[in-house]
């Protein structure tokens, strides 16, 4: 049976449900971290949650379609086993319902051959963007790091500031670099970014910051864990211009990592193939290519 995404309040029974169904799904779609990240998002883009589409069998879910964080057209899924006779269904639901101004781009994950062939026959070929995923295997990477002289790590448990994380996610993102101009948060910017750590779900000690000397974020590192599964996810990471190539975001990785692994994770999972991440020693893991009809 098919249903929309019940958006009773922003943390309800629809939010659990979904994240009960990607943990149980594991590695095989949109991730519990991913899906936290998104619905905690000062960002997020509320008011498409209805949108999103769930198929459920005997009253359990077992395939999802939906966006990630901005309604742009660029849909997820997320499919239980031997459910693969869902995927045109998912897609036309998508197409319908999802799509933004230039249509859907769907994320086919790269070794899913039947879904491959679902989005074939729909008129879908493959484009050259991609969704991929790095994976960081605990037990064969080492987790130790140096700070220079005068930086400190914290916690959000520990320093929890709305401004200054604001701040280091506005500088780490290139934002002022790029032209928009210096970090000037609204009340309600502020507001939001409070609201990201006021959620279920969350281990504040987990939100690594590297303090500069001046008090500020130099780097930051958000990691997802949950006690239920042995993976994490980073997202995000920044280090602000001033202070890069100094090692402080490696440090603020590895150390989020490693509060994650003292807590039984075994795999850290990040949506990037940068080389960043590659020099820490994650390693390439999976990809999804977006699919687009063809013109």
């Amino acid at each position: 049976m098919f249903r929309n995404y019940v958006m009773d309040t922003r943390y309800g029974k629809d939010y659990s449900r979904l994240r009960r169904f990607f943990l149980d799904n594991g590695r095989a779609g949109f991730s519990f971290g991913r899906w936290d990240w998104m619905i905690s998002h000062a960002y997020l883009d509320v008011e498409g949650l209805p949108r999103i589409g769930i198929w459920e069998n005997d009253g359990r879910i077992v395939g999802v379609v939906l966006y990630d964080t901005v309604l742009d057209g660029c849909c997820f899924f997320s499919l239980k086993g031997g459910f693969d006779n869902l995927y045109e269904e998912m897609i036309e639901y998508a197409e319908t319902h999802l799509a933004g101004s230039d249509g859907v781009m769907l994320a086919v994950r790269d070794e899913d051959g039947r879904f491959q062939d679902a989005a074939l026959r729909m008129g879908y070929r493959p484009t050259q963007y991609k969704d991929c995923t790095s994976v960081f295997e605990m037990e064969k990477n080492r987790l130790e790091f140096e700070l220079p002289k005068g930086f400190v790590i914290t916690s959000m448990r520990d320093t929890f500031d709305p401004y200054r994380y604001g701040r280091i996610l506005w500088n780490g993102f290139n934002h002022e670099l790029d032209g928009d101009g210096p970090y000037l948060p609204s009340q309600d910017d502020l507001d939001g970014f409070r609201r990201e750590f006021e959620r279920p779900n969350v281990n504040l000690d987990l939100k690594v910051a590297i303090v500069a000397p001046d008090g500020n974020f130099a780097a930051y590192c958000g990691i997802w864990q949950d006690n239920a599964s042995t993976d994490v996810l980073v997202e995000p990471v920044a280090t602000d211009p001033a202070y890069r190539k100094m090692g402080l975001g490696r440090a603020a990785v590895l150390e989020a990592i490693r509060r994650c692994a003292a807590l039984g994770a075994k795999h850290a999972y990040v949506g990037s193939s940068q080389q960043f991440y590659y020099n820490i020693g994650f390693k390439p893991f999976t990809a999804s290519t977006f699919w687009a009809k063809k013109q």
